[in-house]
């Protein structure tokens, strides 16, 4: 229990109300895998839909299946979530010199989760952050990185409009 709350917390910290939406948990299935992953960013995908400030740039917006999660993602290695994970907390989408979070609070959180799912984690994205490319699960901008040591998960979703 006490991973799980540590995760939940240090998930917290990353969060920018209306930028960056995430979600930690543990999963009730048993040996879950990607879809069961995708199924959770699934969910954060509908409380984006249904968030206010979102609403009306998605009007009609559903998420996408689990199956079309799942192809929409890429691994990510273990060594480099940490500085992807601050960098989907921190630094804006379309304008790259607009902070959402300080690094000094991105990168300990971020380091902390990662740590806290461990070396045997899978992380997966769907943002090739050194070609720039993203294969969107939403009609906007936006950035995943999702995390899952096979009874955990975090999530970190950045969604920007241009």
């Amino acid at each position: 229990m006490r991973v799980l709350s540590e995760l939940e917390t240090g998930m917290a910290e990353l969060s920018t109300p209306m930028r960056v939406y995430v979600a930690a948990g543990r999963f009730t299935e048993p040996d879950p895998d990607l879809p069961e992953l995708a199924a959770r960013i699934r969910t954060l995908l509908a409380v984006v839909a249904a968030d206010e400030a979102w609403r009306r740039f998605l009007p009609g917006y559903a998420p996408p299946s689990v199956p079309e999660i799942c192809a929409a993602l890429e691994l990510v290695e273990t060594h480099e979530a940490p500085a992807f994970l601050a960098l989907v907390a921190g630094v804006d989408l379309v304008w790259p010199s607009h902070r959402h979070l300080p690094v000094e609070t991105a990168e300990p959180a971020a380091d902390r989760v990662v740590s806290l799912l461990g070396p045997e984690a899978s992380w997966w994205t769907n943002h090739d952050a050194e070609c720039g490319a993203v294969n969107g699960l939403t009609p906007l901008f936006d950035s995943l990185l999702a995390g899952t040591d096979g009874e955990h998960f975090a999530l970190a979703l950045q969604i920007a409009d241009d």
